[in-house]
């Protein structure tokens, strides 16, 4: 606990000369009466309210060493507090390619993977996680951060065709390396989900898999999309937006090899439920023990002090005025 006004608190020496002159006063107050012996009175017994009568006084001081504290304004004091946890680095990397609107997921296969992402990282409190988006290009959506208010917004708002079309999965992957960079934490991936084969780019997949087994980093690959056909968005000759059925293309040998030259996994997401149970089983990803610090904002603690002064305050007005009550 801290004081906003720690000076304040010098007041408590007034305490000092109000009790020196409660006991003068209790010495020279009494009227005195001159006798030859006061032998007669020595053996006289004290009652219970000669000593009571003293405790108004240690009342009273109580009262006012209170008030004097809650003027110096107690506080809960701010402070960082560094606790040891197990996390990770990673990279959530998601397709935003337009065939991303197909619907074989419920609504569709970008809003499932939006939902089961949420959930992700809702769940992975001690985790530093960012997010790339990728489909003819690449982007940063979210910076490495342990903002988990930041990474949901920004989900949540997350739409379609703001990139170029297309499925640049090496440029996305070689995106999500160089935000891991500068990751402290000893185990690092990249979670890539996509719905198609790389068909532009810069960089190939294979070749930003060779770079991310260089830098340690895991790849943990997600080929998303039913088996068979699926319902695809297609634009008429009227510019209207028509569903229909495609075969689904998912290049997962590359898929396959990229996430395995990493010490990743493959998967392969047919529905929401097979969706849901895969990210819960990359939930168990290897973790380092890394350290956290949480900050704590000062607030007034001076309620305790007031109802202090109040109860002394009270029972000193309740004995002066019942059983300590004094006749003229």
């Amino acid at each position: 606990m801290q004081f906003a006004h720690p000076h304040i608190l010098w007041l408590l020496l007034l305490l000092i000369p109000l009790a020196a002159w409660y006991v003068w006063k209790q010495r020279n107050s009494h009227a005195t009466m001159s006798l030859s012996s006061a032998s007669a009175f020595a053996r006289m017994p004290r009652t219970w309210k000669q000593y009571l009568r003293h405790f108004l006084i240690v009342l009273r001081l109580a009262t006012i060493a209170c008030i004097i504290i809650m003027l110096a304004r107690p506080q809960v004091r701010d402070s960082w507090r560094t606790t040891s946890t197990e996390g990770t680095d990673i990279v959530l990397a998601l397709d935003v390619s337009s065939s991303m609107l197909a619907r074989d997921f419920e609504p569709d296969r970008f809003g499932a993977a939006k939902e089961v992402a949420a959930r992700f990282i809702s769940g992975r409190e001690a985790d530093n996680i960012g997010i790339v988006i990728f489909a003819g290009e690449s982007l940063t959506g979210v910076p490495m951060t342990v903002d988990r208010a930041q990474l949901l917004q920004y989900l949540g708002n997350l739409g379609m065709n703001v990139l170029e079309d297309g499925t640049a999965i090496g440029d996305g992957i070689a995106t999500s390396l160089n935000r891991l960079k500068e990751g402290k934490a000893k185990s690092k991936s990249i979670i890539l989900l996509t719905d198609g084969s790389n068909n532009t780019g810069v960089i190939a997949p294979v070749t930003a898999s060779e770079v991310a087994k260089e830098l340690g980093v895991k790849i943990y690959t997600i080929g998303i999309g039913t088996n068979g056909n699926a319902p695809y968005p297609v634009r008429t000759l009227t510019g209207r937006i028509e569903f229909q059925p495609q075969p689904v293309v998912i290049d997962e040998a590359t898929l396959k090899t990229v996430a395995e030259s990493t010490g990743g996994k493959y998967f392969r997401a047919t529905g929401n439920r097979v969706l849901e149970e895969i990210f819960s089983e990359i939930d168990a990803l290897e973790k380092t023990q890394m350290d956290v610090r949480h900050f704590s904002h000062t607030e007034d603690n001076y309620m305790l002090w007031a109802w202090l002064a109040f109860a002394f305050l009270a029972l000193e007005l309740l004995l002066r005025y019942t059983v300590l009550r004094s006749i003229p």
